[in-house]
Parts: structure tokens; C-alpha cells; sequence
């Protein structure tokens, strides 16, 4: 939080907003004018009254409530002004601790996730999940690994989920300038960004969003290399086993067709949950399937706290109570009296 600290007697002091605190000395300027004028008021009324008839042409003149009004207003101004910087004390010192996993988020974009037996499309789908999954992380480290007939790192490991979620929409399988299924290759690369994450003690895990139809058959032992490393592999299956067709978009995204092979015959896309199951089981994870509309991405969160979770941030912290209302209550009572105080002479109710 931006801000300036001191210390004071002791006692850690912090002013939020400054500015306000330079602004409250105008206050007492502007009371300091408002009195002044009500006096020079009452000198120029006096001026044009002969001096022997002053008394009883202006009984009781003067310019006490005046100056008065002028006095409570610039106090209060000044109180005001002084409650808007925020003012803070530190009471007490605490320590801080931060801990999350490292987790990297493959997710498959190979055009077989255009497919749309999850609606509006798998990979919209998937998208979608995946963002909700952000929006539930608190202190871990997410990276974002885009794949299809090779892989590439699309974030790096991060605490800005705001940034991951823009990498995230930008993922598109028209992107892809190679297609196919490596999962192989996705997990490597995954692998790699952990690897290079600098938090030994940090747990770490790879979520894998595909179909599972894994074009190169090496999958499995990329799955043994990671959990061997200490990383632990969980995957969400998406689409049906039945088969569906692979549309074919235009560059505007609207559907011209669908996929066909050499012979003509439409290809139809299936989801390997046999496959992703073994590969799991390799990897020292699960397999996380949804139900109805929901893929299962956020069946990964009671997995995350199962987890080991690295400590990655630790600091004494000062901790600060809020001091405005020492200073708000004054300048909202000096505010109301100057506003009941009007001009001339301050007068006491006269005996019966």
C-alpha cells in the first residue's frame, strides 16, 4: 500500500494518502481568513457610526461569534484534512508466511478440441473451467503449457493469475502451427518450467486437459521420467468415447465442415479416458472426471491441498490499526458548531 512510515515514541506510524496531511494547514489558513474578515467586518460598520452613539446604534457590536465561526471552522477543516490522509499505528509485529505449489496447466490444442460434444466447444469449454480454477488459487504458482502435434510454454510460473487468465484466452487451436496429440512433449515441457521455478521444497504437479489421444505413443514413460522427478501428473478427460466429428472453421470461426481422411469418410474424434487413467497412475495422480456440463477441472482443489505445499515468502509483518476516527469525530463537531454560529457578538440569555 503506498504511503509514508515513521517512527514515533516508538510506535510504527503510517500516512496512506499524504497529500492530505500537506492540504491541512489551508484549513487553519482558511478559519484564520474567515475571522479576520468578520473583524474587518465589524471595524468598517464601527467606522461609519459617530463614536458617542456607537453603543446605542450597535448594541452589544462586535465580532466575538465571527471570529469564533472562523476559528472552529479552520480547526475543524484542519482535523478533517488530517482524518482523510488515513493515519496508522502499528501495534504489534507478526510473522508472515506464504506457501503454494507449482502447478503447470497442459492443456491440449489440437484441433480435435474444436469438437463440440462439450458445449460451445472443447477447448471453449476447457478454457472456461480453467479460468475458474484461477480464480479459487490463493498463493501458488501457476504456469500454462499449450500443446497439439508439439508443445510450447505459453506462462511461466506466476502468482498474477490476471496475467495467466490473458494467456489463457489466447489460446487457440487454428493457432497451432503443427497438429496432433503430444502429450509426451506437453509433460516435458511442463517438467521444465517446474524444473526452472528455483523452489525445491515446493510441491509440484502438472494438470493435463485433454482428449488423450496420444499420436506418438510415448506418453507413459514421459509420465514415469516426471513422478521419478517428484511431480505428480492429474488429467481431465474431455469429450465422449463414442466419437464426434472435428469441425472445420473458416477464418471468421464459422463451421464450412467437417474433418475427413484420404478416403472421404468424416474422422471422428474420441476421448482415451483408458489411456489418461494409466498415465495418471504413472504419474502418482488421478484421473479427474466431471459429470453433466462440468469437465472436472476444479476436482483438482482438494487435490491441491492434499499436496504438499512448499513455504516460499516469509517476513515479520507490521501490523497497522486505523487512527482516522481520532481526527473524523472533532472535525465533524467543530464543522456543526461553526455551522450554528452565525456573525456579531456572542450574547448570554439576559435574566428574567
Amino acid at each position: 500500500m503506498s504511503g509514508i512510515q515513521t517512527t514515533l515514541l516508538g510506535q510504527h506510524l503510517r500516512i496512506l494518502a499524504p497529500i492530505f496531511l500537506w492540504i491541512a494547514p489551508l484549513g487553519l489558513v482558511a478559519g484564520a481568513l474567515a475571522a479576520i474578515r468578520s473583524w474587518q467586518r465589524q471595524q468598517r460598520v464601527a467606522a461609519m457610526v459617530p463614536q458617542a452613539r456607537l453603543d446605542r446604534v450597535l448594541r452589544g457590536g462586535g465580532a466575538t461569534q465571527g471570529i469564533a465561526k472562523g476559528v472552529t471552522l479552520g480547526l475543524g477543516l484542519f482535523f478533517l484534512f488530517v482524518a482523510a490522509a488515513g493515519p496508522q499505528c502499528g501495534e504489534r509485529t507478526e510473522l508472515v508466511q506464504r506457501s503454494g505449489i507449482d502447478l503447470v496447466v497442459a492443456i491440449d490444442a489440437s484441433t480435435s478440441m474444436l469438437a463440440r460434444d462439450v458445449k460451445p466447444s472443447r477447448i471453449e469449454r476447457a478454457k472456461l473451467e480453467v479460468t475458474a480454477l484461477l480464480d479459487r488459487l490463493n498463493g501458488d504458482r501457476v504456469g500454462l503449457v499449450v500443446f497439439a502435434g508439439d508443445a510450447f510454454i505459453q506462462c511461466p510460473l506466476t502468482t498474477d493469475y490476471a496475467a495467466a487468465r490473458l494467456f489463457l484466452r489466447a489460446v487457440e487451436p487454428v493457432s497451432m502451427a503443427t497438429q496432433g496429440t503430444a502429450i509426451a512433449d506437453a509433460l516435458y515441457q511442463a517438467r521444465e518450467v517446474l524444473d526452472g521455478g528455483g523452489r525445491g521444497d515446493a510441491g509440484k504437479a502438472v494438470l493435463l486437459i485433454t482428449d488423450g489421444e496420444d499420436q506418438r505413443g510415448d506418453a507413459l514413460a514421459a509420465a514415469s521420467d516426471l513422478a521419478e522427478a517428484g511431480i505428480r501428473i492429474f488429467a481431465v478427460p474431455i469429450g465422449s468415447t463414442e466419437g464426434e466429428p472435428i469441425p472445420v472453421l473458416d477464418g471468421a470461426g464459422n463451421l464450412t465442415g467437417y474433418k475427413k481422411d484420404k478416403e472421404g469418410r468424416t474422422v471422428l474424434t474420441r476421448t482415451d479416458i483408458k489411456g489418461l487413467g494409466e498415465l495418471t497412475a504413472r504419474g502418482n495422480g488421478a484421473l479427474l472426471a466431471g459429470g453433466g456440463a462440468d469437465l472436472g477441472v476444479l476436482k483438482f482443489l482438494p487435490e491441491l491441498e492434499r499436496i504438499h505445499k512448499g513455504e516460499f515468502e516469509s517476513h515479520l509483518s507490521v501490523q497497522y490499526d486505523d487512527k482516522y476516527p481520532w481526527f473524523a469525530w472533532p472535525a465533524f463537531a467543530l464543522l456543526c458548531a461553526a455551522a450554528a454560529l452565525g456573525e456579531g457578538p456572542l450574547r448570554r440569555r439576559a435574566a428574567a
